[in-house]
């Protein structure tokens, strides 16, 4: 074989997908590691894609989306946020993880470093590596709740720092944004002009009476944020690939150009049922959000008080950090045991950074039926080691 480019002999393989090739040598386990909704698309997003592929959109659309889809996006953003967007100020993309790919293409230059932080989602330092910029990993302690601080932030910004990436709800965590906390990060982030990426592409699933915010709130930094959502998540369309990115009109006009050497476009029927999906009936969204909360809570009384673990109590998302420091192993190998041993497949901490070491994460996007069984065989593994 002739030579791979530098960066694709040493792109950062995903822990996550690693585990499901362990995985698939041990039929009949329980699935607590995909981040995936077990629901079905809601019938009238489904109906939607079914009448314009009969109307004849299967053309071309344009590279930031429909008019159709991005009104209904600012539509969205007009309500939640309390200011006025219009189509200009979205950009349609292939999910929340082509959504960041976008933007990062946009603002940064080879050398650029971007803030990443450690634990966090694995994509991110990839895609910041393709475009030849530099991972700065900043690290999230258990102690503030997992949650980026305006201190630690600020510890890590050079001259040469570019953006930062946030993602709240969170993934692997399942902690959140306060209001109060993005006023202190802002003063950061607009003390040094920096841009951010906020993917919150888990803005519908959040618990306790929580609400959701966005650091694209804070007024004085609008224009240095640009939220990157998808509604895979939110209306279990994680197989139609489609999301977009919120900014201002001039950042997300150069955001489209770079669409142009990506997808070209998103399908136009997929975009007519994610128009309807953001413009529709919202019940199922409602219904799918009290399911989660259900799940949640299972998974959290079934592992309460077992020996030499210690729960994070998920704000929002389906995933949640359990810290298994006092077990006495690397947390893949614990990952790896709870597969081969148990029949549970959940991710080690690591593979999100290496602030990950000593924690799993779990999911609960699956069924009630297997989250239960999940549990159960966790809690017979840790009694046989603890």
């Amino acid at each position: 074989m002739l030579g791979l480019s530098n960066i694709a002999a040493n792109f950062p393989a995903s822990g996550i997908r690693a585990m499901f090739d362990v995985a698939a040598k041990y039929p009949g386990y329980a699935n607590l590691c995909n981040g995936e909704p077990n629901f079905e698309t809601p019938d009238n997003i489904k109906e939607a894609a079914i009448r314009a592929i009969r109307d004849g959109q299967t053309r071309y659309a344009p590279e930031a989306g429909t008019m159709e889809f991005r009104q209904a996006v600012a539509d969205k953003y007009t309500r939640q946020f309390g200011r006025t967007y219009g189509p200009e100020n979205v950009c349609a993309s292939l999910g929340g993880v082509e959504g960041v790919m976008l933007t990062l293409m946009a603002i940064i230059d080879p050398g650029d470093e971007v803030l990443i932080p450690d634990p966090s989602y694995t994509c991110y330092p990839g895609q910041v590596e393709v475009l030849g910029g530099k991972v700065v990993r900043v690290p999230v302690y258990e102690a503030d709740g997992f949650k980026l601080t305006p201190e630690t932030l600020e510890r890590y910004i050079t001259p040469k720092t570019k953006a930062v990436i946030v993602n709240y709800p969170n993934n692997p965590i399942g902690s959140m944004l306060t209001p109060e906390a993005a006023e202190g990060l802002a003063d950061v982030i607009e003390r040094h002009g920096l841009y951010v990426i906020s993917d919150e592409v888990y803005e519908a699933i959040v618990f306790d009476g929580k609400k959701h915010y966005s650091l694209a709130q804070v007024e004085r930094i609008k224009d240095q944020v640009i939220v990157v959502n998808s509604l895979s998540k939110t209306y279990a369309m994680t197989g139609w690939r489609i999301g977009y990115c919120l900014g201002s009109a001039e950042l997300i006009f150069h955001i489209g150009q770079m669409q142009q050497s990506l997808a070209a476009c998103l399908p136009t029927f997929v975009l007519a049922a994610g128009t309807e999906a953001i413009s529709g009936p919202q019940d199922a969204v409602e219904a799918m959000a009290k399911e989660y909360a259900a799940r949640r809570d299972i998974l959290m009384q079934g592992l309460s008080g077992l020996p030499k673990i210690k729960l994070f109590h998920t704000e929002g998302s389906f995933c949640t950090f359990i810290n298994v420091k006092e077990l006495g192993k690397r947390s893949e190998e614990i990952a790896i045991d709870l597969i081969a041993k148990a029949g549970v497949l959940t991710v080690g901490g690591q593979a999100f950074g290496r602030m990950g070491e000593g924690y799993l994460r779990v999911c609960f996007a699956n069924s009630q039926e297997v989250i239960r069984e999940g549990v159960s065989r966790i809690s017979q593994y840790i009694h046989s080691i603890a």
